[in-house]
């Protein structure tokens, strides 16, 4: 069983101010409760226990409300960036405490996704895949990185945003990853560096194998004011509160 997750946290939010001058975006509540309280009790019901998360932006906010974890139930590790190094330059940075597989999630996202089923169709995949994102196919990608998949969903392109041209079965990239640590190992140290701009087209590149997961679970990303409304609108509609996804 996966038991660690990476939450990245080190958006400036400043399409959210100024609801971000005085927390990170990933701290702005969603029924009361903060968006990154959402998806840590999200994952512990999936088994996940060990959490890394990267601060950036108004970082005592955070760590003041969530210590080290224990009132969850699990164990939190905090890494203040004075500068921001990059998604996969975050992740980098927790290299030495990270199990060989572990869940990344991009944490300006409230995300609903059955962990424990990505987790097995994870294991479906050939032991010398690297990683496996969730996807869409869809022909609505100008605001996200997109890619070309062949019929077991093994990645074959990736085209970051923003774009100039279209592409025959597009699959939007999706901020939710299972990855083995061995990835790692093509992150440069010291210089910004990007999963889906950088990372994912390298290793693509280089003929490794990193492979598409498909699902309907909710999830959602959390960069403006009007995305925020659509998901309290999207919990109150089917009344799903913090307090029944945190029993599970």
């Amino acid at each position: 069983m996966i038991r660690q997750a990476v939450l990245l946290c080190g958006g400036k939010g400043t399409r959210l101010r100024p609801y971000t001058d005085t927390m990170s975006k990933q701290m702005l509540p969603v029924g009361g409760h903060p968006i990154t309280e959402w998806n840590i009790v999200q994952f512990r019901k999936h088994g996940v226990k060990d959490f890394f998360i990267n601060l950036h932006t108004k970082p005592d906010v955070m760590r003041n409300y969530f210590g080290d974890g224990s009132k969850w139930g699990v164990n939190i590790t905090f890494n203040y960036e004075p500068e921001t190094p990059g998604t996969a330059g975050s992740v980098k940075l927790f290299e030495d405490k990270l199990d060989d597989e572990f869940f990344v999630i991009y944490g300006d996202m409230l995300s609903l996704v059955d962990y424990s089923k990505m987790e097995r169709v994870w294991r479906e995949k050939p032991a010398g895949a690297l990683g496996m994102q969730r996807m869409h196919e869809t022909d609505n990608y100008a605001d996200a990185d997109v890619a070309e998949l062949d019929l077991q969903g093994k990645f074959l392109a990736i085209h970051p945003k923003p774009h100039t041209t279209t592409y025959p079965h597009a699959y939007r990239m999706r901020g939710v990853f299972i990855l083995k640590k061995e990835i790692l190992s093509y992150v440069p140290p010291a210089i910004y560096y990007e999963i889906g701009r950088d990372l994912l087209p390298d290793v693509v590149g280089r003929g490794k194998a990193f492979y598409s997961y498909e699902c309907d679970d909710y999830s959602k990303g959390f960069d403006t004011e009007e995305k925020w409304r659509e998901i309290e609108a999207y919990l109150t509609s089917r009344d799903i509160t913090y307090e029944s996804v945190a029993r599970g």
